[in-house]
């Protein structure tokens, strides 16, 4: 492969990820899951709606939240241990 493909595969990559829609990812550490919530237009709009969904979580016992908003496609909207379940 040569320099000019790769910087063209660098470009391409660069370009899906600005593409990518934002999505609030909320890992829990009990039960062990990790959650998406979105597709978000902008990261404001993100941050914006992520206290709702924690307030949620905490409502339902879950404990050990992190938060981390980013861009991503996500295949799965819930992800949990399977010990847990």
């Amino acid at each position: 492969m040569g320099l000019l493909d790769r910087v063209k595969q660098v470009f391409t990559g660069f370009r899906v990820a600005q593409e990518t829609d934002w999505w609030v990812e909320i890992i829990t550490t009990k039960p062990r899951c990790t959650y998406y919530f979105g597709p978000f237009s902008t990261h404001d709009e993100a941050k914006a709606a992520y206290p709702g969904y924690v307030e949620d979580l905490d409502g339902e016992g879950a404990q050990g939240i992190a938060i981390v908003i980013k861009r991503c496609q996500p295949t799965e909207l819930t992800i949990c241990d399977e010990e847990e379940i």
